[in-house]
């Protein structure tokens, strides 16, 4: 399997340099991957092979780096990111490709940002899937305070918060930008309201792992939503469940469902 990095570009938005990629068939149905909290582009789909799954099924495959990750531009302004302003990027791609429509991947963070985006702009969402986020969209993933110390403490060795030293131990593995990750943890957790995710019509899919400790209830999620469905990723935690096969499948199938009605 070829998890090789694809040839970035790069596209401006509220004064910020975005990079992303466009891969996959250029005639093929747009999926726009939204990656997430401390991830990348490359992270989150290629190096688990959504790239490739998703082209080789035909789609026109596109990612983001989300402002303060990957190579797009890292501010320290804690203002900068909310989720709102992440959708806004998101939607300023499409509209920097020439693409009215997509459908719309979002893993943890990047599932937030594009329920945000459904939101904002329902006519340029074909389909929604949310992976590793269930009802904590609405409800909260718990204290994340201990996060943003754990990124900015002098090293891992110091941390001793659990979830804080697996993200802390995470973005030192992606040679992230700590101090725009800690900007980034601060405001990016907005939440939604019942009433929001009800007002989403747009199909979707919510696939969180059977062990993840952080995402909630898809079922719960789901239950808000007009159109939509929970796939429960047997196994995986939170870090493992978003390359998962069970969870691939899944989401080629509710695409191509998608695709035809």
């Amino acid at each position: 399997m070829d998890l090789t990095p694809p040839p970035f570009s790069h596209f401006t938005h509220e004064g910020l340099d975005i990079a992303f990629f466009d891969e996959g068939d250029p005639a093929g149905a747009p999926v726009l991957l939204i990656h997430g909290f401390a991830s990348s582009a490359n992270v989150n789909w290629v190096f688990p092979g959504w790239l490739k799954t998703l082209g080789d099924a035909g789609y026109r495959v596109i990612a983001l780096d989300n402002r303060g990750h990957g190579k797009s531009a890292k501010p320290y302004d804690p203002d900068l990111y909310h989720p709102q302003q992440m959708a806004g990027d998101a939607a300023a791609l499409l509209t920097h490709l020439g693409i009215a429509e997509a459908h719309v991947m979002g893993y943890s963070m990047g599932a937030r940002v594009s329920a945000f985006l459904a939101l904002a702009h329902p006519d340029r969402v074909r389909s929604l899937v949310f992976g590793g986020l269930g009802i904590g969209m609405v409800t909260g993933v718990g204290d994340w305070d201990p996060i943003a110390d754990a990124l900015t403490a002098p090293s891992l060795e110091v941390v001793t918060h659990a979830r804080g030293r697996m993200f802390r131990a995470f973005a030192d593995q992606t040679k992230s930008d700590r101090q725009a990750l800690a900007a980034c943890i601060s405001t990016s957790r907005d939440l939604l309201t019942p009433e929001d995710m009800g007002r989403i019509d747009i199909p979707t899919l919510i696939g969180v792992g059977t062990k993840d400790d952080i995402a909630g209830s898809p079922q719960e999620l789901a239950a808000l939503m007009p159109h939509a469905r929970a796939l429960d990723i047997p196994g995986r935690d939170h870090m493992l469940a978003v390359g998962d096969r069970v969870f691939k499948k899944a989401v080629l199938e509710f695409l191509e469902e998608v695709g035809r009605a």
